[in-house]
């Protein structure tokens, strides 16, 4: 089987490409998923992370304050750089198993989407890197839209991140996900 890694910036339209990916029958593993996973109620990974971001990142009913652990963990490189040292090698895990369950279900094509790929053991696992781009105002847009936060909360999260160039400079193919570029013509470079 194939393994892609799918990533880029916050707002770029991975989610978008990994639908359509699925549409052409891709085996797809969902990065989000596989860290609300390592993340339940009582997880090592949770308790690492009430340590090094505060106990009050845990709910009253022992769930994640995905919100608060935001906030904290992306007002820094370093804060981020700490969440994905917690969180990274677990979800490595998942993936792992995800990749031979796609294998054993007779997949040829798998894609990783995860946000933070490229700084996670997992970019091994990938024989092929895919980023999706898009300019910052048109991914601001997106962010505002569909997280429903402040312009100040999601430029945190932005700049959270490494610069355009980072992940570009590593793709393998390059997706672009902004007028005048058509997405559906843009994937055939998957193929």
């Amino acid at each position: 089987m194939i393994v892609y890694g799918l990533t880029g910036k916050t707002g770029a339209g991975k989610s978008t490409v990994a639908a359509m990916l699925l549409e052409k029958g891709f085996f797809v593993i969902d990065g989000d998923k596989a860290a609300r996973k390592v993340t339940q109620k009582g997880s090592p990974v949770l308790k690492t992370l009430a340590k090094s971001f505060g106990s009050d990142i845990i709910l009253p009913d022992g769930s994640l304050d995905r919100g608060k652990l935001a906030q904290r963990a992306f007002s820094s490189h370093e804060n981020t750089d700490k969440l994905n040292r917690i969180t990274h090698s677990a979800i490595n895990e998942i993936f792992c198993k995800e990749i031979e369950r796609g294998g054993e279900e007779g997949f040829e094509k798998c894609v990783i989407d995860a946000a933070a790929l490229l700084e996670s053991p997992s970019k091994s696992l990938c024989e092929k890197i895919i980023v999706v781009h898009a300019p910052l105002e048109i991914r601001l847009e997106r962010i505002l839209k569909r997280d429903k936060i402040s312009v100040e909360q999601a430029m945190t999260r932005i700049n959270a991140q490494k610069e355009d160039e980072y992940y570009l400079q590593k793709a393998d193919i390059i997706i672009r996900n902004f007028t005048p570029y058509e997405l559906s013509k843009e994937l055939e470079k998957v193929d």
